[in-house]
This record gives structure tokens, sequence and C-alpha cells, in this order.
């Protein structure tokens, strides 16, 4: 039997041993000294065979006696598996040469092979390549795979047919690509832009922040590498999502955004352009059209982005999934997202793991994303030992079952290899790669920034770097790729093109353009809520009997749940007039009276096909065999696409997302639903940095509505509250809309409204929660066949009653509360006005809803005082707006006080016997004498 193969520690590992990983590392035998390029430690192999045996591992743990065949090419088989599992841990990922931990598996001599094995033939099947082999040939095979300028994960992906693609790809080439002599000068070309731009505005804009890209310039020819491979694949459209780091960079060498805009940005000239808005120029978006060598148009989108650096991610994912459902692409060949990341955010920032997530949902998907890692191996001041957990930036997409591509930021041409063969794998099983381009950040955070504070060592490292640039020129002259001349001609031809631009934006004649956004957008409106009329928004009778019926329809022999059968009975008689119409019979009505006009429709959220108050049922499922249907997707011949679908469990992701969608279909209407309306806050910075100041900042607009199931119902502190006061604190300039409607028929006709209107603002609906299945709020169909959404909903009983002495301002669910106390109290005197739409709010027609529910005072007598009547704390809610607004005393005269739960730091109570006695507090005295 033959001996077991010891396995010695790290520790135990001969010094030829080390010296043994360190030659394959490097290229070449023996240890290598630290020079100022990259490209210094990658001539090609000299080894011949007696090298290779002189500069093998003297072995510390040869076994006894000479292994047999099968023993031996067992023991390969091991070797070989654990450079694909491990080769990237000693791969020469760092410019900066900086040792990591060697695992000894990489050893041969771990696995009992000694120096008598090396010319020994074994089978050509465990590895891909050209045979036969020895196990001299299979090691340096695999060592100029994996150990060289890029680094492979993949071998935590499940399925064997995907890591056999994987394995064959990359060791059939050793994981190199070979370039002529015109694709070398593309690359060079482009880290020239990307060189000689960084220095250009260092030079004439001296202390402004910039976000320099310098260190990992080589970004720019991965773009350019990347966009060229699209296009070869048959990509059309490319949506781009990228935090500050370089993106000045990205915009005018990728972008195409005129050199001359961006330098007029800097000298800051045009104040009056943007006074009360606008937004720092390394945060600004641009869109262009982008020609392939082969002539291909490329249509580019580089989105807006906040400083909340990785938000944008999902963002760009819904306007290319916008994209992609316009042309009808399903197969999701036609997009790229391509989306770029700091090393310190991919691993810090969760919403990371949120877009991953989605990344192969059916309702998310966009086909693979190519994920960019500029990986600085810093963040602002912390280094990665204080900033993450794991090995790499990247190991939280190892949750996908994707590669990951670590290289060397100054190879280059390693760089056009990880480029080409990430872009095949995204097109072969259309989904996520992730390229981790390691470098290094040559300034601090930004250029006012002093690095060497915290980081002195590093930096010391950084300061005899030469750039990525200098590097490759010398690296093409020793292979005689290019003469010096040709080199400093296309820097000299770059440097005299950014004189030019600059001395275009420094005249007076040169008039800044607006960036307004037009194509799909011509023809919609931002601005003041007074710009858009209103819109007619019934639906005749007819036309609505035929819908609701059809929407009680199911495939021949589908078998629903019994109680589903029963609502569609329900819906029968609601189309018969039998019954009046409740909260989800209108929203239907909505959706399909809109599908069937060509409004798009698409509803997501947390278990939004059901409700989460077992309300809406959109879509149905066959109770014996699991089939679903959706009715609403099926009222008419030719309606336009309706999806609702169930999201992940997440806020921020799925509603940036939505957002993202909104932003390239202003046609159709979009709607994010939460679970209960209080998990919108974990989603505060989507509303914060780009519903509600998009139009702001950036001059876009989106039409996205929100529905935030909002009401106090004895649930609690997290399930009462849409917490409305926080919208309001963001509300300026006609921003946004904000209602409540209180009937199923001013739900219909807002949905119907904000879709047919060419105004374009997010809606916000407070949508309600026990009112789903009240007998007290409920339609009939004639309120969806005439009619329009009404902001205020004056007191329908004020013509039958005597003057108000009091006037109850109210919005949502506390009407009816309020509505049965004065009925059980014979109250007769004190009128219920409902505010329907909170903001935008017009003093006239507040003022007129209040006259028209006070009823005729005699002359002289002062007008009946407003009481605002909110259920929740003083400090929340409406009133606090309202205060602000107005303070003591409406436009008309009037007196405004407030009736609410005390000022509170939590938005309700837990105990519901609790709320109870609350509730009727509140009740008491707004009707109290007085």
């Amino acid at each position: 039997m033959e001996p077991a193969p010891q396995q010695p520690d790290a520790a135990s590992l001969s010094p030829e041993s080390v010296a043994w990983i360190e030659a394959q590392q490097a290229g070449a035998p023996g240890p290598q000294g630290r020079v100022a390029s990259h490209f210094a430690t990658r001539a090609p192999r000299v080894v011949g065979r007696t090298a290779v045996a002189a500069k093998g591992p003297s072995l510390r743990a040869t076994p006894a006696a000479e292994p047999s065949g099968d023993a031996l090419q067992h023991r390969v088989d091991q070797l070989v598996r654990n450079y694909r599992v491990r080769g990237h841990m000693v791969a020469t990922l760092d410019p900066l040469g900086r040792e990591r931990p060697r695992p000894p598996e990489l050893d041969p001599a771990f696995w009992g092979i000694g120096a008598g094995d090396f010319d020994r033939a074994v089978s050509r099947e465990t590895l891909a390549g050209d045979g036969p082999f020895t196990v001299r040939g299979v090691v340096e095979r695999l060592a100029d795979t994996y150990c060289r300028s890029i680094g492979a994960q993949f071998m935590h992906i499940d399925d064997l047919a995907v890591r056999r693609w994987l394995q064959d790809r990359m060791e059939a080439s050793r994981n190199r690509i070979v370039l002529g002599k015109n694709e070398q000068l593309r690359i060079l070309t482009r880290l020239t832009d990307a060189a000689i731009f960084e220095e250009f505005v260092q030079k004439k804009f001296v202390g402004a922040k910039s976000f320099s890209l310098e260190g990992a310039e080589s970004l720019i020819p991965l773009l350019d590498l990347a966009l060229e491979k699209a296009g070869q694949q048959g990509v059309d459209e490319v949506v781009i999502g990228m935090a500050h780091r370089g993106r000045l960079n990205v915009l005018a060498n990728i972008l195409g955004k005129s050199a001359r805009q961006i330098f007029r940005e800097f000298a800051d000239v045009d104040a009056e352009l943007n006074l009360g808005g606008g937004d720092v120029k390394y945060h600004l978006g641009h869109s262009s059209t982008w020609t392939t060598a082969a002539g291909r148009k490329l249509h580019l989108s580089l989105c807006f982005n906040p400083s909340h650096l990785e938000l944008v991610n999902a963002v760009a994912l819904g306007r290319m999934r916008a994209k992609m459902e316009r042309v009808g692409d399903a197969r999701r060949e036609k997009g790229l997202v391509l989306l770029i990341h700091g090393d310190a955010a991919f691993a810090g920032e969760g919403i990371v793991q949120e877009t991953l997530n989605l990344s192969e949902l059916p309702a998310y998907s966009v086909g693979g994303t190519l994920h960019v890692i500029v990986n600085n191996q810093i963040g602002f001041t912390t280094p990665p030992e204080e900033s993450r957990s794991s090995t790499y930036a990247t190991d939280v997409a190892k949750m996908l079952q994707v590669p990951i591509f670590h290289v060397n930021g100054e190879d280059p041409e390693a760089v056009a290899q990880v480029v080409k063969l990430a872009l095949d794998f995204r097109a072969q099983f259309r989904r996520d790669v992730v390229i981790d381009m390691w470098c290094y950040r040559l300034r601090g955070h930004n250029e006012g920034d002093e690095p060497t504070f915290t980081q002195p060592l590093l930096y010391q490292a950084i300061q005899r770097r030469q750039s990525v640039r200098a590097g490759y020129v010398e690296h093409l002259l020793q292979r005689g790729g290019i003469a010096r001349e040709e080199a400093d001609a296309i820097a000299a031809e770059r440097k005299a093109l950014l004189e030019r631009e600059l001395t275009v934006a420094k005249s007076r004649e040169y008039v800044q353009k607006l960036d307004l956004p037009g194509g799909l957008w011509d023809g919609y409106l931002g601005g003041p809520d007074l710009r858009a009329p209103e819109v007619d928004t019934a639906v005749a009778r007819e036309r609505l009997v035929e819908l609701l019926t059809a929407l009680t329809r199911v495939p021949d022999g589908f078998r629903p749940h019994a109680k589903i059968e029963r609502l569609l009975e329900q819906r029968r008689a609601m189309a018969r007039g039998e019954l009046p119409l409740d909260w989800a019979a209108a929203e239907a009505l909505a959706f399909a009276s809109l599908s069937v006009q060509g409004v798009a429709i698409r509803l997501t959220g947390q278990d939004t096909e059901r409700g989460t108050f077992s309300h809406r049922h959109a879509v149905l499922h066959d109770v014996h065999d699991g089939r679903r249907c959706m009715p609403l997707a099926a009222c008419a011949p030719g309606q336009a696409p309706l999806a609702i679908a169930n999201s992940a469990l997440s806020e921020t992701g799925v509603l940036g997302f939505e957002y993202g969608y909104s932003l390239d279909a202003p046609d159709a209407l979009v709607l994010w639903e939460a679970q209960f309306g209080d998990f919108v806050n974990v989603a505060q910075p989507i509303l914060d940095q780009f519903l509600a100041s998009a139009e702001a900042k950036w001059r876009r607009l989106s039409g996205l509505v929100l529905l935030l199931p909002h009401g106090y119902e004895g649930a609690g502190p997290e399930h009462s509250s849409a917490r409305p006061e926080r919208f309001l604190e963001l509300a300026a300039a006609d921003n946004l809309q904000l209602a409540q409607p209180t009937t199923p028929a001013q739900y219909f006709h807002l949905l119907r409204r904000q879709a047919l209107r060419k105004w374009r603002k997010p809606l916000i609906v407070l949508t309600p929660k026990s009112l789903l299945r009240s007998s007290a709020c409920t339609s009939r169909l004639e309120e969806l066949a005439s009619g329009r959404f009404e902001r205020l909903l004056p007191d329908a009983r004020a013509a039958a009653s005597p003057p108000a002495r009091r006037l109850l301002l109210v919005s949502g669910k506390l009407f009816f509360e309020l509505d049965a106390e004065r009925t059980k109290r014979g109250a007769h005197d004190v009128a219920i006005v409902r505010l329907e739409q909170a903001y935008p709010l017009a003093d006239a027609a507040l003022t007129a809803a209040l006259a028209a529910s006070a009823g005729p005072s005699a002359r002289g007598a002062p007008l009946a005082p407003v009481l605002f009547v909110q259920d929740e704390p003083e400090n929340m809610g409406l009133w606090p707006w309202l205060r602000r607004r107005f303070g003591e005393r409406l436009p008309d005269g009037r007196a405004l006080a407030c009736v609410s739960r005390p000022a509170s730091a939590s938005p309700a109570t837990g105990s519901h016997s609790s709320h109870k006695i609350e509730l009727q507090r509140l009740l008491d005295a707004a009707f109290a004498a007085g």
C-alpha cells in the first residue's frame, strides 16, 4: 500500500518550498525585490527543465518511496483542485507588493510530490489544454493560470458545468489574452486619456475636489474594452452606476462629456443657474452614444448619484429593467448594467447585498450585471483590516453562483483578459460577474486631504510607484511594440486638446447648457402643481362592468381556493350593482382601466400579489396543481403590460429599483407597496437622496407611487404609522404628493390621475388597513364613472345641518371614527372636512371646503374655529407641518388648533387596551364644548 502523503503546515515549509511558490507567482524562478513597476516582476518564463529541477522545492515531506502512477495521479489531482480553489491567494494582485498569507496546499510537497516526480507523466484529463502533461507542466500551467496577475474565485459555484466552462476558458489560455499592436495602442491611448486628464485637472484647478482616479487609471481601458465587447455581443443599452472616485474621468473619457463643460463646472461661474439646487460636479450623470470600433452604436447612461455610495446600484438595475421591457427584451440580451464600486463600500454597505439578491429574481433580473471594484485598499482613512471581516472586499458576492476575478490594476493586459472572460461568462449564463481591480489611491480621500496622517507607510510605498501608464509604456518599449515618440505624441495630443477645451470654458461667450431630460420625457412636466391641468379620470359605467366581470374569469379547469371563489362571486355582484365596491375592487378597476387604455402597470412589494392584509389577490393559485393566473393581465386583447410581483424582503434595494424603473418609464404607472407603512423608514436614504430631491439637484422627474399602509388600530409602534411628517419635512416647491384617500372612488381617481396627467412627481399614498373590509368605506360604480379625485371633501351633511360651531379637519381613517362619534352624540353642529391630499395644498381649496362645510353664519358672527384632529402624537403626523404652514390662523381667518395624542418619542402604544383609551380621549376632546 502506498504511504499517505505527509502534510506539513505552513510553518514547516522549507525556504526552498516558499521560493518555489514565489517563483510560480512571479513568473520567473526565485524571489524578486521591490521595483517601481509591476511589469518588472513579469519577465517571460525562461525556466527550462534543468532550471526547474534546480529551483524546485527541497521537500521535507518527501515520501519514503516513489508513489505509484495511480497514487501520483491522485496527489496531482488534489494539487490541481487546490490551485483552482486557493491559487488566487498567491496571485500577484497588489501593485504595492505587500505580502499575503500563503496556503501550504499549493506546495507540491504538501501532497507528497517529490522532486523526482516532476518529469513523470500524468493524465491530461485533469487540466484543460494540450497534452501530454508532466507534473512539471501541470504545476507551471496552474501557476500561470491562477497565480500571476489574475486570481480567480469560482469553485464556490455549485454547478459543475459552469465550473468546467470557467476552467476550460482559463486553463487552456493560461488566463492570458494575446493582443495585437493596435489593441495595445488602444489600451495605451486610454491609459493616456486617464492620466493626462488627472494631471491637467490637478495643475489647472489646484486644491479643487475632483476625487482623482490616479493610481487606478486602468479603469478607463477596462470600461473601453467592456463597451467594445458588449457591442460585439449585441448590447444596445448600457446603464452605468458609480460613486465619485474617478467619476469626472469617466464622464470625460467614456461618456464623452465635453471637457469644456467639466472645466466650467470647476470654475463655478454660472451661479445663477443653480440657486437653491444643483449638485457638485462629481455627482452628475450624463448620457451619450458610444460607437464601437466595428461601427455599432451603444447608448450609455451614467446615473446621477449622491454621496451615499452604493444606493445607485438598485437605481441602475431598475432603469435597465424598464429599458428592456420597453423593447420587449425578454431574454435580457440587449442591455448591460455596469456598476463601479469602491472596495470599502462594496464590503460595508448593506444595499450591495440587497441588489445582489435581486439579480436572479424574475421580477428584477437584467441578465447579469458587470461589477467592477476599484480596489484602492483603503476606505477614506480606514484600512481593510478595520473595515471588513472577510478576506476580500468582494466576498459578499460569493452569495451568488458567479465568478470573482481579482486582477492587478497595474497590468492592463491582464485587465483586458478578465474583461473578455467576464463578459463572455455573462453572455453565456446571464448572471452577474465581478472584477476586483486592485490598485491604490495616489492622493487622499480628496485633493485637500492629507493621507500620511493615518497611513504614512502605505503612502511611502505609493509615492515610490510610477504611474500605470508609465509602466505600460516601458513594457511596450521592451517588447518592441511601440516607439517612445509614438507614446509621447499620444500624450501631447491629449494635453493640447484639454488646453483648447479650457480656453473655450473660460471665454465669456461660452454658455453652459442645462442638462434637461428629453426623449421619452418630452411632453412631461415638473415644477409647480398649477402647471399641470386636471384630467378626466372617470370611466364609463358599462366599461367598468365589463372590466370587473373580466376580473372574475379564470382559465378553464382552474380551481382557486374556496374563499377566493367567494371573493370572485362578490366581484360579480359588484358588477351587477348588488354590492358596493370595496378598496381592492376599486384598485383593480384603476389598474385594469389604465392597462386597456395603453398604460403599463408595475406593482411590486413584500407580499403584494396577495396583499399584506389578504385583500388584493391579484395572483390566484390553483389549489390542486399550484398553477398561477392573474385576471388583471387578461382583461382585454392588446392591453398594455401589467405586472404585479412579490419582492424580496427588502425596502432600500427594492424601492431604489422601482425608482430607477420609473426614470425610464414616464408613461407607465410604477408602484411600490410597503408591507406596513412603518417599514418605509428603512429606505429613508432613497426618499431623501432621490425621490424628494432629484428634481432640485439633477432636474430629473419621477412618477413613482408609494403605497404605505397607515392607521392607528392598536397594532403597536411598528405597525401604525408611515410617518407622514417625514415626507412633509421633505416637501418643498411641489416636489412630491402626499395623499390619504378615504373612499375607494377617491383611490381609483387618484391612481388614474397619477398615470394620465403629464405632471410627474412622486406620489405617496397612505393606504388603509381595517377599512379594506369596512362597510363604511365603500363606493358605488357611479362614483368611478363620474367625478375626479378631490383634494378635500367637504362635509356631506352640511346642507341638512345647522351652522357649524366647530369644524374638524381630519385625514384618513379617523374620519370614520369621528363621524360615528358625531352620530352617537347627536353633535349636528360639528362639521367634518376630510383632507385627502395634504401636499401640495392650495389655500383657496382649503378655504372653499371649510366654507362649504360650515354653513351660513349670522352677519358679524365669528367664523367657526378649526380643530385639526389626528391619530398621531402632537410631534408627528400632519400637524407640525400645518402649524408651520398656517400658524394659529388659516388664510380665511379661522382659528386653527390641534387635537392629538401627546407628543411622544414612539409613534403608538403597544397595548390595544391603551389604544382604545387614547382614541376615546381624542374623540372626547374633538367634541368637547367650547
